[in-house]
């Protein structure tokens, strides 16, 4: 994958405080894109403009050298976002959470691959469980076994993908990421703690 996502002098004021301002940068495929900075600092912002989800206050944010908004359904079916929080319905289980997850980002997959991202994501036994009763750490693991199903994707962008993870699942996310930049995607990510990810392809801006 050869595709880049790039910033061209992006700003970006909520409730009238500029969070940051001027912004460039472009991130080839095959580079991971670490985003730091303190609370409060415009981080997950920064990752909503650059999924299309805000619009910068000044300034473009381009996928293949075009505009987002000249380009949303591709752009739509091209990306994995993840936010900060598991984005679960309670009510569902892991398995359709999945399912749905992927059909509405345009990316549908089949149960039974949805079934094996799930036990690679260490969810084995817990397939077909109510997500309200699993903890913060399988809650967590059922939002990114999408990312077992996203090979294709070109970019993901993943806001504090390491909160609430093991030490065992923190190095299956690991190598998830490594596979991801090994195929030429590109991996913006958030995150407070220390990931072995630095002898990757990297770039890191701080906010």
């Amino acid at each position: 994958m050869s595709d880049a996502l790039a910033l061209s002098q992006v700003s970006c004021v909520r409730g009238g405080r500029t969070l940051f301002s001027g912004l460039n940068l472009q991130l080839p495929g095959g580079q991971l894109l670490r985003v730091s900075g303190a609370n409060g600092a415009g981080k997950t912002s920064l990752l909503r403009l650059m999924c299309g989800l805000l619009s910068p206050t000044e300034g473009q944010v381009l996928w293949r050298g075009q505009p987002l908004a000249s380009q949303r359904e591709r752009w739509g079916r091209e990306l994995v976002y993840l936010g900060h929080a598991a984005a679960l319905k309670d009510d569902l289980s892991p398995l359709d959470n999945l399912l749905t997850a992927c059909t509405l980002g345009g990316q549908p997959a089949s149960r039974a691959a949805a079934l094996q991202a799930l036990t690679d994501a260490g969810l084995r036994g817990f397939e077909r469980t109510p997500a309200r009763r699993l903890s913060q750490g399988q809650r967590r693991r059922c939002g990114l076994a999408r990312l077992v199903l996203a090979r294709s994707a070109p970019l993901w962008v993943l806001d504090e993908p390491f909160n609430a993870l093991d030490t065992n699942a923190t190095a299956w996310l690991e190598g998830l990421i490594r596979g991801q930049l090994l195929r030429g995607g590109s991996v913006v990510l958030t995150s407070h703690q220390g990931v072995a990810l630095d002898d990757t392809p990297h770039q890191v801006l701080s906010l």
